[in-house]
């Protein structure tokens, strides 16, 4: 699957980094161990921090400067990992969707990289990493029509699938899935992405029974 950052994100974000990762995984609804892990670290996470702190992460910072440059509020329309945080933060358990995406909010929180992670099959062509134009809409998951204008959204031959703040229900990880993407997105270079990448890579073996797990680093031209 050949996907590429485009010049218009370029622009916006030159040293936007994708990490991604690709195999074969089995999805389950309800994985005990992990979810010990996530409770962990929301527990962690709630003791060591306040809200105010949000804003110090340079990765959500550098992310929030990104949207204030495309014209987003990013206090109204916030990055996946920064609603994560603020959850963890206040004592509020992350949702429990299934193992899958629940590993990749577990990534979000640990990393504080926007993670994004879809069904291969419901996928169409090459992906493009770009920014929303007017009348880009699509169906959020848990929150209807979604206006993707100006948000930095992942395209694909059928259109626009999903955001640093919230995904489509088309490209959406079920209990079908066999195949899955998986896209770490740093607004700030790839200095930590191998690492977290990695840990994404142990995680869905141990807990999603990952097979043909395999990552790459695609970088914006200021990297």
């Amino acid at each position: 699957m050949k996907i590429y950052i485009s010049d218009k994100i370029k622009e916006a974000s030159p040293n936007i980094t994708l990490g991604c990762i690709m195999g074969k995984v089995k999805v389950e609804k309800h994985n005990p161990q992990l979810w010990e892990e996530i409770l962990k670290m929301c527990n962690d996470i709630s003791t060591a921090m306040e809200v105010t702190d949000i804003a110090k992460s340079k990765n959500i910072k550098d992310g929030r400067m990104v949207y204030r440059s495309l014209g987003i509020d990013p206090t109204r329309y916030r990055l996946s990992s920064e609603s994560l945080l603020r959850r963890a933060i206040k004592g509020k358990d992350l949702y429990q969707v299934n193992n899958v995406v629940d590993i990749n909010n577990l990534i979000s929180i640990k990393s504080k990289y926007p993670v994004c992670t879809y069904d291969v099959e419901k996928l169409k062509g090459t992906i493009k990493f770009t920014v929303g134009e007017a009348g880009d809409f699509y169906e959020g998951i848990g929150r209807g029509m979604f206006n993707v204008e100006n948000f930095p959204v992942f395209e694909d031959g059928e259109g626009k699938f999903g955001s640093t703040t919230s995904d489509s229900e088309r490209a959406m990880i079920t209990n079908e899935t066999k195949e899955f993407l998986m896209i770490l997105v740093s607004f700030n270079g790839d200095k930590a992405m191998e690492a977290y990448l990695n840990e994404a890579v142990d995680l869905l073996t141990k807990y999603a029974s990952g097979e043909g797990l395999l990552y790459q680093c695609i970088k914006g031209s200021g990297n």
